[in-house]
């Protein structure tokens, strides 16, 4: 959700400090440019660089949406959840989780966090990997974004990120596509949460956000367990795990969301 996703513009990003920042506004070509240098100084190849960013060009459709939304909820917490958690949603999750009963065992012991919390954001955030993960290319959406100065230093340190998963080997570029501010795969992850917190679970080398439901589920659990989620504890607001929730979405009415999902999925 692009709420979550601008709610953790506070977090360290990968970009340089904002005197060391690409200038932001101005002739989008040059601002590309200069971005395409400090990537190479990050460590990402010219060939890398010159794959995604060439030829790229502004997204006046991703500043339109941008202008349009409100970072905040203006639903009561019944009001939300009655749109977000039906029977159709948590019969899915229940079946997802007899599905991959055996992968979410492996990734409780190793990550500590219920299988519970991690089928409801995956059901919350795209459907269990069968609803919208976006259809924009990640790497023009971000250079639209970097290039306006209103969060100039927030997106051009996901737009650094994003170029590093294509450095990794993670996604090629055809497939990194994503939704309005750049959020990837099954969880929709930013960019710099991919690469800080994402996990090759399935053992093939790289972290496939979009297609592998162990990297989505594991990598969404190392983020739980990394910002303190622990077993056997509550996850009702107000608990420990409810704050360590806080990483994941800053809105207390979709944590709480989670939360209820999350029991309705295992019965209480």
């Amino acid at each position: 959700m692009l709420i979550r996703r601008l709610a953790l513009a506070s977090m360290v990003c990968l970009a340089a400090s904002s005197a060391q920042a690409a200038r932001c506004g101005g002739d989008f070509n040059s601002f590309v440019a200069s971005m395409s240098a400090e990537a190479q100084a990050a460590g990402v190849s010219a060939s890398v660089v010159s794959s995604a960013l060439g030829g790229v060009t502004i997204d006046h459709s991703v500043l339109a949406f941008d202008r349009r939304q409100r970072y905040t909820f203006n639903k009561t917490f019944e009001q939300y959840v009655s749109t977000r958690v039906g029977s159709g949603r948590i019969n899915g999750g229940r079946a997802m989780l007899q599905r991959h009963a055996a992968l979410l065992a492996r990734i409780e012991q190793q990550y500590g966090v219920p299988r519970q919390i991690l089928v409801a954001i995956w059901g919350l955030e795209s459907d269990f990997g069968r609803g919208d993960m976006g259809k924009l290319p990640v790497i023009r959406t971000l250079a639209t974004l970097a290039h306006d100065c209103r969060r100039s230093d927030l997106f051009q340190g996901e737009l650094l990120a994003a170029l590093k998963i294509l450095q990794r080997g993670d996604l090629p570029l055809r497939d990194l596509i994503g939704a309005y501010a750049g959020e990837i795969g099954q969880t929709q992850f930013l960019p710099s949460s991919y690469i800080k917190y994402g996990v090759d679970f399935d053992g093939d080398g790289r972290v496939d956000l979009r297609h592998s439901v162990p990297d989505v589920l594991a990598s969404t659990a190392n983020l739980l367990h990394t910002n303190g989620f622990k077993m056997g504890g509550s996850y009702e607001e107000g608990s420990a795990n409810f704050e360590a929730m806080r990483e994941w979405n800053h809105a207390v009415i979709y944590r709480k969301t989670i939360a209820y999902f999350a029991d309705q999925l295992v019965g209480r």
